[in-house]
């Protein structure tokens, strides 16, 4: 995990583990989500009535950290499986693809020699999920298209004390860890080893998440 040539909160560069989790293959969609908010009377995303927010495949965005774990919650009571929001291990681990210091979920190559990032998101708005190419692990958008929560605290410093093993920060802070890049930056995508961070109960349009499944759930969280 971390990258040398990236900020502070990304070093120092350091091994770990994490245990067999799946995860989706697309962010959750409005779709998905509209089926959670039939279900529990939980609030409709205000976004999703505009029409450049409002097509089923679009991620939905504009979902608090909260939200996000509650609609995890409902999905595992549905479903019967362990359903939850990835650490930022879990999720670097699937960007990465198995690759050890990969700059991007798709190699090295510069983000400006893929004409997306150079012409995409004109029109202001996510791109619906399965309109790019995968990367090696069949995951869309990882790295692009909106911010993610995860299930980590965040912590810029976490990494000089992190464990070896399915780390993940527990100690509570003003914000919750986010991975991902945004449709609305000037810059688009993110490098595999980028953190981002905001107020759990905050809502922004470049905000959405995925979700994993999980033999285990991490104990220790706050």
């Amino acid at each position: 995990m971390g990258c040398e040539q990236g900020r502070d909160d990304e070093k120092p560069v350091h091994s770990v583990w994490v245990d067999s989790f799946s995860i989706g293959v697309f962010a959750v969609t409005n779709e998905e989500y509209l089926q959670f908010v039939h279900d529990t009377k939980w609030e409709t995303p205000s976004p999703s009535a505009e029409d450049r927010f409002s097509d089923p495949r679009q991620p939905v965005v504009a979902v608090s950290w909260f939200e996000a774990v509650a609609y995890c919650q409902w999905l595992s009571l549905k479903t019967g499986s362990l359903v939850r929001l990835p650490t930022e291990a879990e999720w670097e681990r699937a960007a990465r693809c198995g690759r050890d210091q990969m700059l991007y979920s798709w190699g090295n190559e510069d983000p400006d020699s893929f004409e997306i990032y150079q012409t995409g998101w004109q029109d202001e708005r996510p791109q619906r999920v399965d309109l790019f190419s995968p990367n090696a692990f069949g995951i869309y958008n990882l790295g692009d298209n909106v911010h993610e929560w995860c299930l980590d605290w965040y912590d810029p410093k976490f990494y000089e004390r992190s464990s070896g093993r399915n780390p993940l920060n527990a100690e509570p802070s003003a914000r919750r860890a986010s991975r991902g890049g945004s449709w609305r930056h000037r810059i688009k995508v993110s490098r595999c080893a980028a953190r981002s961070s905001l107020d759990p109960s905050f809502k922004y349009t470049d905000y959405g998440f995925r979700i994993v499944t999980a033999f285990t759930f991490p104990s220790t969280i706050s």
